[in-house]
């Protein structure tokens, strides 16, 4: 456990900048003996103008915190998709590091503390993309390195965002980071596959051992809660049959994502956690193609990153994704250089 750090934000879970913070579920399929895939799914009550970016190596970032700020030059390249253009709410590096940031309304943080290094909430999930090529390496540098994550508050609706962030990468490994009562925890274990939002992860855990399969005697429960949606997670990406193609596991996990949507009419502004799915992606950790998939879109689209020339001297590039639904196929030829989009800064 680690001291946490004024988290956040306006916003997240999705980053958050023209709306409170975002629920989401996120399901790791690590043990198919063809290939670490990650399923993620964005719920939230309205279009949160998501747009996909290509950043290049050697980027400069500054944590945005008034004083301290902590400061690094992005090592690694990374495809990511943002939430109003102010943060990075999910993505995957050309090492196969992927992150995907929840809402979680249990976060809580401690006063700000200058002497440690200040990263504002809309800047975290890009700030591990940027440095690290594992889980491992991540979960140590904080050990040693450690930041303090500071609050945004979201201007239109002046609320706080509160969220937590999965790690995963091409090995298979795992991490959950949630900051509760000023204490960051790290639940660090291949195990860890599913994560949704409220309670802790600690409690989900808990939860899932109630149920058939997982040590209890409950039947697999039905609604859009996150409990539940946790607990459905895990049973089927448990069950999930071997696949015998790529094609093939990439399609089993969207069918686990699409079961753990919430339908459209369900959104409530007051309980984000029980939002609507508006999309979702499935990444191939292994083979380094990130798949996207709008609720609003007859078709997917995808990216292979391997494609992609993440060099210091490449631009910054964008693929529109607002308003525009005629995405098909293998697209990393069709983002355009562009201006950096800019990460939303703490209030303090």
């Amino acid at each position: 456990m680690f001291r946490c750090m004024l988290i956040f934000s306006s916003l997240f879970c999705s980053l958050l900048v023209s709306t409170p913070p975002v629920p989401c579920s996120r399901i790791l399929w690590n043990d198919n003996g063809r290939a670490v895939i990650v399923g993620r799914n964005m719920d939230w009550f309205e279009d949160i103008r998501s747009n996909m970016w290509i950043l290049p190596r050697g980027m400069e970032r500054d944590g945005l915190a008034n004083v301290n700020p902590l400061r690094w030059t992005s090592k690694y390249g990374s495809v990511v998709i943002t939430t109003y253009d102010v943060g990075t709410a999910d993505g995957i590096n050309e090492k196969g590091l992927a992150g995907h940031l929840l809402y979680l309304p249990e976060t809580s943080v401690g006063a700000r503390d200058e002497s440690v290094p200040g990263l504002s909430m809309s800047m975290w999930v890009q700030y591990y993309l940027d440095q690290f090529a594992t889980v491992e390496e991540a979960v140590k540098s904080f050990e040693t390195n450690p930041f303090q994550l500071r609050m945004a508050v979201e201007p239109s609706s002046m609320k706080a965002a509160t969220v937590h962030i999965a790690l995963n990468d091409a090995t298979g490994d795992s991490a959950i980071i949630e900051c509760i009562d000023g204490q960051v925890k790290i639940y660090h274990d291949r195990s860890y596959v599913v994560m949704t939002n409220q309670p802790t992860f600690d409690k989900q855990l808990e939860n899932l051992r109630q149920y058939r399969g997982f040590g209890g005697d409950k039947r697999l429960p039905g609604t859009h809660e996150a409990a539940d949606r946790f607990v459905r997670g895990a049973y089927y990406v448990k069950n999930l049959p071997k696949p015998n193609s790529d094609r093939e596991a990439i399609a089993a996990m969207m069918s686990v994502m699409r079961n753990v949507s919430a339908p459209f009419g369900i959104a409530d502004p007051e309980r984000p956690n029980i939002s609507t799915t508006i999309w979702r992606t499935v990444t191939d950790l292994t083979n380094g193609v990130l798949y996207y998939d709008s609720v609003m879109s007859p078709q997917i689209f995808w990216v292979d990153i391997k494609k992609i020339n993440f060099a210091a001297d490449q631009p910054v590039r964008k693929l529109t994704l607002v308003d525009n639904f005629d995405h098909s196929g293998e697209v990393s030829g069709n983002f355009e250089a562009t201006q950096m989009f800019h990460f939303l800064a703490p209030e303090e």
